[in-house]
């Protein structure tokens, strides 16, 4: 995607700055738009935002910005839908899509998904701020890696509409907060954002903190107690650690979120709820699902909308400023002056694997605190969990001849019998060469298949193009 004659960086209605997100096969890009004017957008060259994707026409649509913004479809092959939320009974929503009539212009609010063929975009404020719930002050995130600033800028997006959210990742990377941030950036913000970690509790006492109970139930069960489900009513619950649910309670859940209405346990009655699900796991689900441990309905369910957070190895960028903002926190709270981080113990922290994520660099930045009495934290003071797992550097690869280079077929007898040519990590760097070679090949060159095919994400196989000094796709011939 390409921007022709970039427009200012101004307010837009209301006096309000404003951009336009594109999401493109998994990839997000931002583009500002000015105060006032019309800006084309497509497939063209002409076209001031330029869309290279097959789904989009060369000249797709126009976006018109002045006191609002109109959208105005030019008989496009593939059509302009806007997703709209509808109101139903109870304060529930679903979402109505409608496609533009071409030369029949639309207005559209910021934070309306529109579609452009395959390709979705959506108006937002240059800097959407976090809305304040009244339980508190609202997360402050610290995002500075490109992956991150694309990963929350598609959470203000999905936060606007009803769907559930799937939050995936390693433990310790953040899901609690990203599942925070999504509540407080939804219309759903004055509610209460109610956590649970479904990991922490036993299958019975799982069941009466998530249903509740009442009086007589069992032994103990002095009152009626409304479980979590009913305390976010209005607002949002968050099931951290959902892969870890008993699969007793996955069927009560499932008809929680097909009824919206709670049976609590010894209840006759239902109670109706208006609750937004957000789940979070750091388990494959589909493996769960095929191992029995897990509903397919409800992985169904709950996978509206998948969100995927990158380990803290994988942004580096952002270390540093996580450190500081762990020690600035830690500091204020004991009312201490804070210390710097020096290069030495910054490129220590950037070089570790990070298995325990945000959570081991947050306790890490702790004692570290404790140790350091002067300036600013020394590698000394940086005491791991266990030696340090420093990341090495990728394996240099020697550059084979031509002719090797040429994918050959699956399981043929050139990968099967290669010779050894240098070291093991050297063979082993050379095969996952050949291999996405071939991927990409078999896939026309189109990376989202070949990532599936390699069973790696986008990510990963982009990170290894670079590392391989494989090119990406030729761009088209026009």
């Amino acid at each position: 995607m390409a921007e022709r004659n970039p427009p200012s960086d101004s307010a837009g209605p209301d006096g309000d700055r404003f951009s336009l997100l594109a999401f493109v096969l998994g990839e997000v890009r931002s583009y500002p738009l000015p105060p006032k004017g019309s800006i084309t957008l497509g497939r063209g060259e002409a076209c001031h935002i330029r869309i290279e994707e097959p789904s989009v026409s060369r000249r797709h649509a126009t976006l018109h910005v002045g006191t609002s913004f109109t959208l105005e479809d030019h008989g496009s092959v593939n059509g302009t839908r806007l997703r709209v939320s509808r109101e139903r009974g109870g304060g529930t929503g679903s979402i109505e899509e409608i496609r533009l009539l071409s030369g029949s212009p639309m207005t559209i609010e910021p934070f309306t998904p529109v579609q452009l063929g395959s390709v979705v975009i959506v108006i937002q404020p240059v800097s959407a701020p976090l809305t304040s719930n009244g339980q508190g002050a609202a997360p402050q995130p610290v995002v500075s890696d490109p992956s991150m600033q694309r990963l929350y800028e598609l959470a203000s997006l999905v936060a606007q509409s009803p769907i559930s959210v799937l939050l995936l990742g390693e433990t310790g990377v953040g899901k609690e907060l990203l599942a925070e941030t999504i509540h407080l950036r939804s219309q759903r913000a004055k509610g209460p954002f109610v956590p649970i970690n479904c990991a922490a509790f036993s299958e019975s006492l799982l069941e009466s903190e998530l249903f509740g109970y009442e009086r007589g139930a069992f032994t103990g069960a002095v009152r009626t107690k409304p479980g979590l489900i009913e305390r976010a009513h209005g607002g949002t619950l968050f099931l951290d650690e959902v892969g870890e649910m008993p699969l007793s309670l996955q069927v009560k859940l499932l008809r929680v979120l097909e009824d919206l209405k709670v049976l609590r346990v010894g209840g006759l009655e239902p109670q109706s709820v208006d609750v937004r699900f957000v789940a979070a796991t750091h388990q494959d689900l589909d493996a769960c699902v095929a191992r029995g441990t897990f509903r397919k309905d409800l992985y169904f369910r709950i996978n509206g909308f998948t969100l995927n957070i990158p380990p803290l190895r994988e942004r580096v960028g952002e270390i540093a400023s996580l450190a500081r903002y762990f020690i600035e926190r830690s500091t204020a709270e004991n009312k201490r002056s804070a210390p710097g981080l020096t290069p030495e113990a910054q490129s220590l922290l950037e070089r570790h694997s990070w298995p325990g994520n945000i959570r081991e660099l947050r306790n890490i930045m702790g004692r570290a605190l404790v140790l350091c009495r002067g300036e600013a934290i020394q590698p000394e003071h940086l005491v791991f969990d266990s030696a340090p797992k420093v990341l090495e550097p990728a394996p240099k690869v020697l550059e084979p001849a031509p002719k090797e280079l040429e994918p050959t077929s699956p399981g043929s007898p050139a990968l099967s019998s290669a010779p050894a040519s240098g070291t093991l990590g050297e063979d082993i760097a050379a095969l996952e060469r050949q291999r996405i070679l071939e991927a990409l090949e078999q896939c026309a060159g189109n990376q989202t298949r070949a990532a599936q095919v390699l069973g790696i994400s986008r990510r990963t196989l982009v990170t290894r193009l670079k590392m391989y000094g494989i090119p990406g796709p030729r761009p088209r011939s026009r």
